[in-house]
């Protein structure tokens, strides 16, 4: 099962902070197992979308220098309240650096005017040919196909 947590960019200011959205459907896979009887989207999701929201803020102030950006750390994740199918919340991301291959941000989600998560986080970036140069296709493949996924992102 692959997840994409971010529907819309909702606005983008290079090196420095993004805004992103993610609609909550009653018919997204995980919802069956977290939980039947009262289905919310899981806090670790939460916190991946914030991650994403970071990793689009990365790519674009780096002209999509890197096929891979992963998660380095998490601090101070505070979980507020659920969010339900119906439900969106809308993300702020905030870049406190953006380096070569390291970056560090803090951000927010909030829902219905309220906050439902907020972390600050690291990430780490690089391509897959910095270890192995036989990987260097697989980087540019990677890298198409996020070129792609953008332009739905900040569309319309």
């Amino acid at each position: 099962m692959r997840f994409i947590l971010i529907d819309k960019v909702v606005s983008l200011e290079l090196g420095r902070q993004i805004r992103t959205v993610k609609n909550v459907s009653l018919s997204e896979e995980y919802l069956a197992d977290h939980f039947p009887t009262f289905p919310v989207l899981p806090g670790v999701l939460l916190l991946e979308g914030l991650i994403e929201s970071a990793s689009w803020l990365v790519r674009l102030s780096e002209n999509f220098a890197h096929s891979m950006i992963l998660l380095e750390e998490a601090r101070n994740v505070k979980y507020k309240s659920f969010l339900a199918p119906g439900s969106q919340i809308e993300y702020t991301v905030e870049a406190r650096t953006i380096e070569e291959n390291v970056s560090s941000f803090s951000g927010f989600g909030v829902s219905c005017n309220e906050r439902i998560v907020e972390a600050r986080f690291g990430l780490r970036h690089f391509n897959l040919a910095d270890e192995n140069s036989a990987m260097a296709a697989v980087d540019a493949n990677v890298i198409e196909s996020l070129k792609e996924r953008w332009k739905l992102l900040h569309s319309g």
